[in-house]
């Protein structure tokens, strides 16, 4: 694959990140002005009014300190996404939001679960496996450097300290991958793709592909039979059009045979006799 050229900038790459983050803190700013505390519009597992903390929970922080250690892979991952899988990244980011949290409310523990943490593992993890399986070098980087960034951020995926929700952790990275899973013949935008690597190619309407035998070893006689024969049946129809031509041909001539039929011709005679 190759980069395409003249690609337009993708304005979402800075507006979504930038938003969802600044709409983080704009919750967080709300409780500290009013002094209101959001906490039970979090995940609170097994419960059916815990569920609204599905499409709620990420909003919510329980401080300052963890707001600001979520903000920062928030706004890198988000723009990652939207920047090399922009016909996808909006479909990851809600299916991710929604069924991160779901898994969260199945798996977790009978307390609250507040944070953007668990949609973060959820993007992670989508970047590095879909990078990793496209094969694409440029893209493989960038799931390198996801993993030299937040590596440290795999230790969050075992119960490690009570306080934070590895549940919420691990859910997200397992979604993340599932979505890589299922995306996974979706290419990035950004690169050409090849004719054999689209969704609807059929080998067997391919003249490349069709020289190989069923073992799959090369053999150009194959293809060499398929043009002779293709080759005949074009001969023989080719005469057949030429043929019903000449008749035509024939018949408009005697038309015109019929048209004219009706000429007067003039003889002249020269007489024999000497004066």
């Amino acid at each position: 694959m190759r980069l395409k050229r003249n690609i337009p900038f993708n304005w979402s790459v800075l507006i979504v990140p930038i938003a969802f983050v600044l709409s983080l803190w704009v919750v967080f700013w709300v409780e500290i002005r009013f002094g209101i505390r959001f906490k039970n519009f979090g995940i609170f597992p097994g419960k059916v009014e815990g569920l609204w903390g599905i499409l709620t929970g990420p909003w919510i922080h329980s401080g300052l300190s963890h707001l600001s250690n979520n903000s920062l892979p928030m706004l890198f991952l988000l723009a990652a996404l939207f920047y090399f899988y922009k016909p996808i990244a909006l479909r990851v980011f809600l299916i991710g939001l929604i069924l991160t949290g779901l898994t969260t409310w199945i798996i977790g523990r009978p307390s609250w679960h507040i944070g953007a943490s668990g949609l973060i593992y959820m993007l992670l993890a989508f970047i590095f496996f879909k990078g990793i399986q496209s094969r694409i070098y440029p893209l493989v980087a960038v799931a390198l450097t996801v993993v030299f960034l937040y590596g440290g951020l795999f230790w969050y995926l075992f119960p490690l300290d009570p306080k934070i929700s590895w549940e919420g952790h691990s859910a997200g990275f397992i979604i993340g991958l599932l979505l890589a899973l299922y995306y996974r013949k979706q290419e990035s935008h950004l690169y050409e793709t090849y004719i054999w690597q689209s969704e609807d190619f059929d080998p067997n309407q391919d003249a490349f592909m069709r020289q190989f035998d069923e073992q799959g070893q090369f053999n150009p006689e194959v293809q060499d039979d398929e043009n002779q024969l293709t080759q005949e049946a074009c001969g023989v129809k080719a005469a057949d059009i030429k043929n019903r031509a000449d008749r035509q041909s024939i018949t408009e001539d005697d038309s015109k045979i019929g048209d004219n039929a009706g000429i007067k011709v003039r003889y002249t005679y020269r007489s024999s006799k000497q004066n």
